[in-house]
């Protein structure tokens, strides 16, 4: 990320001198991206920083959800510069200024290398670190953005109408906009407490249940902590008589092998035996 960073503020830079000179809505709507990746990259370095700190006795554990938060945040950017981009873009349909067309084609190729050069390396990390993933997909969304680049200034520089110009404008912030939604969508799915993604929680109650020695579970709860990262606190009733501990690391194994469980609070209760459950109530005094 560092390094994505590094080619991101050095393009923002290039574009964003270059945008105001070739007058090139396109090109400064792929600068203001290049500016929101620089934001996110940082808000993701931050975060990955503050998630590796040790919990505490008021934090226990820790700050590993910053990243969620982080991820959210560049969530809400990229809808920010997506909207931001298509209001400049439709007024500017109806009066498209000239632009350099030869300036914009130059600039688009030069976005398009920085950005797949930044996107390879970024896809080279863990996928499954929504912080991470958050940046990949604004790299990816400005390497779509650059590539608009060059298209439209390669057909203003072949005699077509600078219209174009506005048009891929609003091409990128459609990118951009698509691009935001896992971003919102997932990190609010972790703050709602949902259960980890393509996981059945009534499949995993079942799946309890059928130890030998389970009569029922009740109270299961199965949240993210942070992606990668779930937890499961439940009641489960035994058979009178039953070793509970035993059963409890028999369920533990269960959920660690079959759903990639491993921070559980089991609550082991034992089944009421029919005897006690047929003892007629003490009357009361009047």
């Amino acid at each position: 990320m560092w390094i994505a960073l590094a080619i991101n503020l050095a393009m923002l830079v290039v574009e964003a001198v270059g945008g105001i000179l070739t007058g090139s809505l396109a090109v400064l709507a792929d600068a203001g991206h290049l500016l929101s990746d620089a934001g996110s990259i940082g808000l993701a370095l931050a975060a990955a920083g503050l998630a590796s700190r040790p919990g505490g006795a008021r934090r226990t554990f820790g700050y590993q959800r910053s990243e969620v938060l982080a991820a959210l945040a560049n969530g809400l950017i990229l809808v920010a510069v997506a909207v931001a981009v298509a209001v400049a873009a439709i007024g500017r349909l109806s009066d498209p200024p000239g632009i350099d067309g030869a300036g914009v084609l130059a600039l688009g190729l030069l976005g398009l290398a920085g950005n797949v050069a930044a996107t390879a390396m970024l896809a080279g990390g863990r996928r499954e670190d929504l912080n991470l993933e958050g940046v990949l997909r604004h790299s990816f969304a400005d390497a779509l953005g650059s590539l608009g680049v060059v298209l439209a200034g390669a057909f203003v520089l072949a005699g077509g109408s600078t219209l174009v110009d506005p048009i891929v404008g609003l091409v990128i912030a459609a990118l951009i906009l698509a691009s935001s939604w896992r971003l919102i969508k997932e990190p609010f799915e972790v703050l709602m407490e949902a259960a980890p993604e393509g996981l059945d929680v009534e499949e995993m109650g079942a799946a309890i249940c059928s130890e030998e020695s389970v009569r029922s579970v009740h109270e299961l709860h199965v949240w993210t902590l942070t992606p990668g990262f779930g937890a499961l606190a439940a009641h489960v009733v035994v058979a009178a008589g039953s070793d509970r501990d035993l059963t409890r690391r028999r369920l533990e194994v269960l959920l660690h092998e079959r759903f990639e469980i491993d921070h559980t609070t089991l609550q082991m209760e034992e089944e009421a035996s029919k005897e006690l459950l047929e003892v007629e109530p003490a009357p009361r005094d009047p």
